[in-house]
């Protein structure tokens, strides 16, 4: 889709821009700061590419600009025409410490109309807006959704398991967030180990006792759901990321976006 959208510029300008996007990709995790100047880099040369919009924003969250990341993500809804990052709007509302106007956007689209995964993070993030709000009980309501199943993990489960152990914390239902956290590391063990493509993002987990465990454990099938993949071991750990490359300079971009909703 970035490839797309970046062909209505010019090769050289569409080169320029995409090197900056790769770059904000791969340094987010290490120096969000540096991952911001790449997305600002692009949107200086191609402001009213979606994409780009959606970068700049995904770099202020990581930095806790709320208000920024509200604003480039109402852009990048306006040019798009996606719901796809309003679990980010809705927690970016949150981060600004307007829980009401979070649960209101939230509730303002369809979720019949949203991807599996992004109900899913839109379901995170309006428990957390009724956390914010000493909603506790709604708050589990809000996370016991058709995808909350101990039986499958898919790559939105660890997040959906560890929000539920969270709000089941906070209700002081301790040994039933513990049995959920595990499920999420497990689960996540799982996903990173076995480098899943986009198109199996899912494993099976059965419940079972193991030996000096006190009550229910969980572990994988020895198959993935559907496509006879070997499962991984429950003990491994995930690989270590490999180390970003070192950021290329900066052009000196210089046409600007003429189109902005003012910044909250």
């Amino acid at each position: 889709m970035a490839r797309a959208e970046l062909k209505t510029l010019s090769k050289e300008n569409a080169d320029f821009v995409a090197r900056h996007l790769v770059m904000a990709g791969q340094v987010i995790d290490e120096d969000p700061a540096l991952a911001h100047q790449h997305a600002q880099a692009a949107g200086r040369r191609a402001g009213r590419i979606a994409v780009v919009r959606e970068t700049i924003a995904i770099t202020a969250y990581a930095l806790e600009d709320y208000a920024l990341t509200l604003r480039e993500l109402r852009t990048y809804r306006r040019i798009s025409g996606r719901n796809d990052q309003l679990p980010l709007m809705v927690d970016s509302e949150r981060g600004l410490e307007r829980p009401d106007r979070a649960l209101e956007l939230g509730r303002s689209v369809d979720i019949e109309t949203l991807e599996v995964p992004v109900r899913v993070s839109l379901a995170i993030a309006m428990s957390g807006a009724r956390l914010d709000l000493g909603q506790t009980d709604v708050a589990l309501r809000e996370l016991e959704i058709p995808q909350l199943d101990r039986t499958r993990a898919y790559g939105y489960s660890p997040d959906l398991f560890d929000a539920y152990g969270t709000v089941l914390e906070e209700l002081e239902r301790a040994d039933e967030a513990a049995d959920w956290f595990a499920l999420a590391r497990r689960a996540r063990a799982a996903l990173n180990t076995l480098d899943i493509e986009e198109d199996r993002e899912t494993v099976e987990i059965v419940e079972e006792e193991l030996e000096g465990f006190d009550g229910d454990d969980v572990a994988l099938d020895d198959e993935l759901s559907g496509d006879g993949e070997p499962a991984a071991e429950l003990g491994d750990e995930p690989d270590e990321p490999d180390e970003p490359d070192e950021p290329a300079a900066p052009g000196e971009p210089e046409e600007s976006d003429e189109g902005d909703e003012p910044r909250e």
